[in-house]
């Protein structure tokens, strides 16, 4: 597939970036901005967005393909994995789901367009005005929160500059073309582009061009590129959070048995578990029909499933060490203790799974690897993480309907900032608040216009 060599990160692998070259870039997407994106409307842009999803839903679509066909290869996921994940994030771009967002953060969805009035309140009225230059400073984990960083700075009318991490550029430049091909002069409103992080001088003359930078990674990351951004810079960052389970008594019986354990797999499963969505472990309520350790074993039986319809792929030497290590670690203590038990996949380290009477939160090594854990109530599971208590981005659950409200309390008190079934973990709704704050909201800044009563 030819692309046009456009973006940053198309350029030749013997081609080196330069502060000039990255100023020059950022002063021309001002410019495209004005000319290009400054008046569009939001219904506009909507109808954009919604028609380049459907073409990335589309089995023949050329964008949809490419990745397909060069994964795992440019993106480490199996076709099916990918797929997948694709296809769960661009069916969430509806009209209506947008029109949800925008009216959850601005409260209107024409804010964006012109002045609203605030409710009943008709000598005042509010406008919301997104950044002139957006930065995006990325992870290289998954790729769907690129692409929505990029859906977001759209609305906002903003020129968008996304920073890479290195080698993970494939996706977000497929998705950026694709724009591009829909709406040309859209397309020249934001540039991709990908070196090693810690380049200063490549990152000075970015922060310098920059309103507002975004940036995942963690906490220590986010810490130095805040240290180095100019005092007009405003900043949002998303640190490093993690994810687990829980399952309760009441649902562990006859037909919701094997669907919850199915629902488990399509959380560990869905990429990779590599997600700050992602579960690390699944604790498990004791007392039910069957004990935590047997549910282990019935997601053990499902995730030996997914590796045949949905296979995880091929990982760096250094990362199947890590879970070799790691099983190795469990198959010993299972081997002198009834509280340990292990499950994996045969002749490679596609899936593991280890149940411990140990309560306490563990972390993963990911790539399907996962810790189911039993506990007494919800609040002795909350009691055993405390130690990321504060860093847990969402709760996946599965519980009987009048249980839910009152499970999902308690993990909001204790800090929990999503609570969702089972089995959706790594698939949250276009109006989710990314770690509890309001995604789109936290872009743009307001005018107010009073006018005499």
């Amino acid at each position: 597939m030819n692309l046009p060599n456009y973006f940053l990160a198309d350029l030749p692998p013997e081609a080196k970036l330069s502060p000039a070259m990255i100023t020059e870039a950022c002063q021309t997407l001002k410019r495209n901005r004005e000319r290009y994106l400054a008046q569009r409307t939001t219904h506009q842009l909507v109808d954009v967005l919604v028609e380049v999803a459907k073409a990335w839903l589309h089995t023949n679509n050329r964008f949809r393909k490419f990745a397909l066909d060069s994964s795992p290869a440019e993106t480490g996921f199996s076709c099916a994995t990918l797929a997948k994940g694709l296809d769960n994030f661009f069916r969430q771009f509806t009209p209506e789901n947008f029109s949800e967002l925008l009216e959850q953060e601005l409260g209107h969805a024409r804010r964006l367009d012109k002045f609203i009035a605030d409710g009943n309140k008709s000598h005042r009225a509010a406008m919301a005005v997104g950044p002139e230059l957006l930065v995006h400073i990325t992870a290289g984990n998954i790729p769907n929160p690129v692409l929505m960083s990029i859906v977001l700075g759209l609305l906002t009318r903003s020129a968008q500059f996304v920073k890479c991490a290195s080698g993970s550029a494939f996706l977000p430049r497929l998705f950026a073309h694709s724009i591009y091909d829909a709406d040309p002069k859209l397309g020249a409103c934001f540039e991709i582009a990908a070196w090693r992080g810690g380049d200063a001088a490549l990152e000075t003359a970015l922060f310098t061009e920059a309103d507002y930078v975004t940036a995942m990674g963690s906490d220590e990351a986010l810490a130095a590129i805040r240290s180095r951004l100019p005092a007009h810079v405003r900043f949002l960052g998303y640190g490093h959070r993690v994810s687990f389970g829980y399952v309760a008594r009441e649902v562990l019986a006859g037909h919701h048995l094997r669907r919850v354990a199915a629902r488990v797999a399509d959380d560990v499963a869905a990429w990779n578990q590599l997600g700050c969505l992602s579960p690390h472990v699944i604790y498990v309520q004791s007392r039910g029909e069957i004990l935590p350790e047997k549910f282990a074993e019935l997601l053990a039986d499902e995730l030996e499933q997914r590796e045949q319809t949905e296979p995880r792929g091929k990982l760096a030497a250094e990362h199947a060490a890590a879970i070799a290590s790691r099983r190795g670690i469990y198959e010993v203590r299972a081997a002198h203790s009834p509280e340990t038990q292990i499950w994996h996949s045969k002749n490679s380290t596609a899936w593991t799974v280890v149940f411990e009477a140990d309560p306490r939160f563990q972390m993963s090594c990911l790539n399907r690897f996962v810790y189911v854990k039993g506990v007494k109530d919800l609040q002795e599971m909350l009691q055993s993480a405390d130690a990321v208590r504060g860093k847990v981005s969402t709760a996946g659950i599965a519980a009987p309907s009048d249980q839910t409200e009152a499970l999902a309390m308690q993990l909001a008190q204790w800090g929990v900032t999503r609570v969702c079934p089972l089995g959706q973990m790594q698939n949250p709704p276009l109006a989710w608040r990314h770690d509890g704050r309001p995604a789109l909201g936290d872009l743009v800044t307001w005018t107010d216009l009073e006018q005499n009563v």
